[in-house]
This record gives C-alpha cells, sequence and structure tokens, in this order.
C-alpha cells in the first residue's frame, strides 16, 4: 500500500473510527466451575474480583516469569473465553492444560466458532445506535475500542454488515501505525518467549500487583521490588526509515550493540519515521543510531523517547 493512499485510510479513521475484524485470533473456552479460581491462579490480571461480561487483558507466563501468551479475556456467565495470536494456537491450550490438576475445568478451542469484531475510535453510543449495542470496552490497539462477540461464525455477517456499511474497515497495515504511534507491543514483535512483561511495560495494563498467586508471580514481584528491568520497550524516532530488525548502537561505542529495533513505519501524527525496540539499561549515554548487520551498512541516527509517542 502507497504513503498517500495509507495516509488518506488514516485521515479516514480519525474522522470516522473503524472496525477490524479478528476472527484469525485463536479464542479458547474454559468452563467448568472452577473456572475463575483456576484462571486467576494461571494469568497476571485478577479474575475473581473481575465484573462479569468484561473484557480485559492479561499476561501468561512461566514460572520464570517469562511470557507464554499476551491475551485478552472475556468473562461471561457461563465461560470465560480467551483470545490471543493465532500463532500461540498450539502452545497456549498445551500452556494452560499443564496445571489442571483436579479442577472441574475444560478447555476448548472454539476458534473456529466465534467471532470477533473489535471497533476502534469510535463512541459506544454511535456503536449502538447502529448494531443496538455499544459493545465491550476494550484498548487493545492503545485507543479505547469496543469488542462484538456474536456467538457464532454464522451470526457474524449480520453485524459486520451494520458495522461496514457505517465505517471503514482498517487495514492491517494502518492498524500497524495506529499501535505502533501509541506504543503498543505486539506478539511476535516486541513480545515472545524471551519477554519479561515489565520490559515490555505490561505492567501497567496487564498485571496486577494486589491478586492471588499465580504461575510466574514470584519473579514479577521481584523485579517489581527491584524497581527495574534489564531492559526496556523503547520509542524511537528518526529523519529516515528505521530498519526493522537493525541493533541499535551508541556512537561513542559503535561495536557494541544497546538494544534491537523491533517494529518501524511512518507516523503521520509526527510525519517522520518511528520505531519501538529494546534498549538495555546499561547502555551509555551519548547519541544513538541503528546499523543492520551486513557490511557496508550505513547507520541511521535515531533518538530514543517516551511511549506513547503521542496522547
Amino acid at each position: 500500500m502507497s504513503l498517500d493512499v495509507l495516509r488518506a485510510e488514516y485521515r479516514d479513521f480519525q474522522q470516522r473510527g473503524g472496525v477490524v475484524d479478528l476472527a484469525s485470533r485463536v479464542k479458547l473456552a474454559i468452563k467448568g466451575e472452577d473456572r475463575v479460581r483456576y484462571l486467576n491462579g494461571q494469568i497476571t490480571a485478577n479474575v475473581v474480583s473481575a465484573k462479569p461480561n468484561t473484557v480485559f487483558p492479561a499476561c501468561v507466563t512461566t514460572a520464570k516469569g517469562k511470557l507464554c501468551g499476551e491475551i485478552f479475556v472475556g468473562k461471561w456467565p457461563a465461560a470465560i473465553v480467551i483470545d490471543a495470536d493465532a500463532s500461540l494456537a498450539e502452545t497456549l491450550p498445551a500452556r494452560l492444560e499443564r496445571y489442571i490438576v483436579a479442577d472441574d475445568v475444560t478447555i476448548e478451542d472454539v476458534s473456529a466458532r466465534v467471532a470477533l469484531i473489535h471497533a476502534l475510535g469510535i463512541p459506544a453510543d454511535r456503536l449502538a445506535e447502529v448494531t443496538g449495542e455499544p459493545g465491550f470496552p476494550v484498548n487493545r490497539f492503545g485507543l479505547p475500542g469496543s469488542d462484538f462477540f456474536p456467538p457464532w461464525v454464522e451470526n457474524h455477517g449480520e453485524r459486520w454488515a451494520k458495522l461496514t456499511a457505517e465505517f471503514p474497515i482498517l487495514s492491517e497495515a494502518l492498524l500497524e501505525i495506529i499501535r505502533l504511534e501509541h506504543g503498543v507491543p505486539r506478539w511476535g514483535f516486541e513480545l515472545g518467549e524471551d519477554t519479561l512483561p515489565p520490559e515490555a511495560g505490561l505492567d501497567r495494563t496487564h498485571i496486577d500487583y494486589h491478586k492471588g498467586c499465580y504461575i510466574g508471580q514470584e519473579v514479577i514481584s521481584r523485579l517489581k521490588s527491584v524497581g527495574h528491568v534489564n531492559r526496556k520497550l523503547t520509542g524511537f524516532r528518526a529523519e529516515q526509515p528505521i530498519p526493522t530488525g537493525t541493533e541499535v548502537f551508541v556512537a561513542a561505542a559503535p561495536e557494541q550493540s544497546c538494544g534491537k529495533i523491533t517494529s518501524s513505519g511512518w507516523s503521520f501524527a509526527l510525519e517522520r519515521p518511528i520505531a519501538l525496540g529494546y534498549l538495555r539499561r546499561s547502555a551509555p549515554s551519548g547519541e544513538l543510531f541503528a546499523r543492520a548487520a551486513e557490511p557496508g551498512a550505513e547507520p541511521v541516527p535515531i533518538i530514543a523517547c517516551d511511549l506513547p509517542f503521542i496522547p
């Protein structure tokens, strides 16, 4: 998609909001009398205190506090439905099932049966006017949004038709720019099995430090008491494109990498290239640049900045 086309889509989104079909995400239904207590012991958010009919973010971690997945949790009367990146379709159910011992709990992959629509940048009253319901408030891309869960895929078409008749469908390219501008980490880019949630800033949105025990809590609580992690998700801006995957260096030590660019793109809000990446806490101060590993690759001067790039 050309930059001009994407710019027009961005402006349209600013004026009207938009919708996205998240059908590709893996969706797991957790049922049984012990489902709330069980899941509360598996994830970083507080399932017990969460109100019914709500959607909220959480992390699933290992005993060492590293990510097994970033998830969104829907707490419904008859089941809890969690959704995650499609690449976790095999590993996430296996991780959750490993800790079912004597619990009255079942986990079923309902990805092919349950649809998921997300509306972004649209007031709840306007959504209710179009669909007859406001949706369930949740922030997935750094801006307030609403989830719609048609009970079955075959019921998906009518609601999707109503929404897309009034609001634009947001392309993958546009969603990437939105989440970059708002500093939202993404599985497979900023998030993976080697990530500690506080490194990516998920401690501010995905972790309840006052809930009961869960797998990985000891490590994550210890990180909070120490007050820092060894690397931190950071925003970068530049005057020229910042290639994804390039290493970050300090001018004073050009042979020693102190970070890595994980995602990059063009910001229409700032009218310049931006990127997300990790910067080591031990990095010396000084002018930063990104450089590809290929011999002769030209360094790109970059400036580290706080996230999000825009409010």
